[in-house]
């Protein structure tokens, strides 16, 4: 099992390394690697969650005790890496949503829906899908309304909720998800030569957000803030998949919706952690930072999580 593991996270490293190598030896510059973001951020992860969602099968298994379960836990962790990150190390209120967005959003796609295919098969992946489903939309929506109203705060009820609104309309994956349920509700079809188009784009996505995560750990090293990078890893790989645990219990989930759900939980913090720091410039070096050594250490907490699933 730790093998198959290893095998999994193993080429998310090698891509990340690749980044931070060619970076750090001065092959690419920062340059080069903001403009990487800029085209995964802003362009091809759209993309890629646009036609994810368009093609998904929206009438599959949608247990309300799943989602539920996975989503009132991560949401417990979000204030609880907000109040964390005020109370014990002190951070700026704009600092704190965004290392409470590290605590709220695991690696459903990169990292979970690979390791619940290679332990317990690929028909054990309906509670993944459907967690994925509405992932992006639960977690930015709640990051984004959190932040605005921070950042408004002292100002008027309407100016607040403009500023949201203005936030989430702005924000290209926010667009990419609603057009792609918009697709899929409609039942509008794509044309095949833009949805071959928009294949080649989003095969793209995921390496080159990696690649770029690689060259922005040059920048961001995690001194200074390693207490908080741990912090952020303890509630991804053990508070939440407990809280999931425990409500999924409560809730009589059957096994494979069960064991989807603790598991996607059990992730770390995803690219997109990064991404919604590096939208509001704010904590960007321990979301950088807490994607690595999250994933690093998931290697030994997903481990656990699985022999305790059996």
């Amino acid at each position: 099992m730790l093998q198959s593991l290893i095998n999994v996270i193993l080429p998310v490293f090698l891509v990340i390394g690749a980044g931070y190598a060619t970076t750090r030896s001065g092959y690419l510059t920062e340059t080069h690697i903001e403009g990487l973001m800029k085209f995964t951020q802003g362009f091809a992860i759209p993309c890629l969650l646009f036609l994810a969602i368009s093609h998904l099968d929206l009438s599959a298994s949608f247990d309300p005790g799943l989602l539920i379960s996975f989503y009132a836990a991560a949401g417990l962790c979000f204030a609880a890496g907000i109040l964390g990150a005020r109370m014990i190390f002190h951070r700026e209120w704009e600092d704190c949503v965004a290392i409470g967005f590290c605590c709220l959003f695991s690696n459903s796609v990169l990292l979970g829906l690979p390791i619940t295919e290679r332990a317990f098969g690929p028909d054990s992946l309906t509670g993944n899908y459907a967690i994925i489903a509405i992932h992006s939309p639960f977690c930015y929506g709640l990051g984004i309304t959190v932040m605005e109203v921070i950042r408004n705060r002292g100002h008027s009820g309407g100016r607040m909720l403009r500023a949201v609104l203005t936030a989430m309309f702005k924000n290209a994956l926010i667009l990419g998800i609603a057009l792609g349920f918009a697709v899929n509700l409609t039942g509008i079809a794509i044309p095949a030569v833009v949805d071959e188009a928009l294949g080649l784009i989003t095969r793209a996505a995921l390496p080159g957000a990696l690649f770029a995560l690689g060259g922005v750990l040059v920048k961001y090293r995690p001194e200074g803030d390693l207490r908080a990078i741990i912090f952020v890893c303890c509630i991804a790989l053990l508070l939440h998949p407990s809280l999931v645990w425990l409500m999924g219990v409560s809730a009589a989930l059957p096994q494979d919706l069960f064991r989807s759900g603790v598991l996607t939980a059990a992730m770390a913090p995803g690219f997109n952690a990064y991404i919604f720091a590096n939208m509001y410039g704010r904590a960007k070096r321990v979301a950088a930072s807490s994607v690595l050594i999250g994933t690093a250490a998931s290697i030994l907490t997903v481990w656990m999580w699985l022999t305790l699933l059996g």
